[in-house]
């Protein structure tokens, strides 16, 4: 699930570029092989630290702790997460609005946090996704929410949601995979920066999750 996201974004950044029916300029051209530069490091990157993911249940998952922007990490994964909901006629609203967005925490499982909730937002919205990222400064740390006015997870599997290999069932939605070790994972690595994380979910309008992460551990 961690490497189908920036695969997947580079298929369709190709198909855009190799496409003779758009019009293209510099800028345009620019920007998608931008993507792909940028999904391709971040593939070579995840290829080591995903492998970690092996040893969560051990309590030995590695961290790299630095002074990381929690903002900058949003934007940039917006930035090559966009095309994954823009051909599904979507968007996604950035709403950062923490004075302070500055953390420790390890920047390359930080990112794959947002992009593990950005992606099952998209995925898990059939229709024209309408996602919305905010931040915000609560008790010493920063408060991430990713709503979306998706399918939709139930109370029952609610419960079960950040168990290892646990996948939401998807009902008539084709070709989804997701939830399943990618929120365990997620969960691994809020814990491992010593914050927590929640969701609400109601069938058929949607889920939003919230992740707490503290200045100091």
């Amino acid at each position: 699930h961690e490497f189908k996201t920036p695969i997947s974004t580079i298929s369709l950044a190709c198909e855009a570029l190799s496409d003779r029916d758009i019009v293209r300029s510099p800028e345009f051209t620019e920007n998608y092989i931008n993507i792909i530069l940028e999904e391709n490091k971040r593939l070579a990157t995840m290829a080591e630290k995903i492998l970690q993911t092996a040893v969560i249940e051990k309590g030995q998952l590695k961290m790299k702790r630095e002074r990381i922007d929690l903002h900058e990490v949003i934007t940039d994964v917006i930035k090559n997460i966009r095309i994954q909901v823009e051909i599904k006629d979507g968007v996604i609203r950035k709403q950062c609005k923490a004075a302070n967005p500055v953390l420790m925490g390890d920047k390359v499982h930080l990112t794959n946090l947002v992009y593990n909730l950005l992606d099952n937002a998209n995925k898990y919205s059939p229709r024209k996704p309408v996602i919305t990222v905010r931040t915000e400064n609560i008790s010493n740390g920063i408060l991430l929410t990713i709503e979306d006015h998706g399918i939709g997870i139930s109370k029952e599997e609610q419960k079960k949601i950040f168990d290892k290999l646990y996948r939401v069932p998807t009902g008539n939605i084709q070709d989804v995979r997701g939830f399943g070790l990618g929120l365990s994972y997620v969960k691994a690595i809020v814990e491992e920066h010593h914050g927590r994380i929640s969701l609400e979910s109601e069938i058929n309008k949607g889920t939003t999750f919230k992740v707490f992460l503290p200045f100091t551990e």
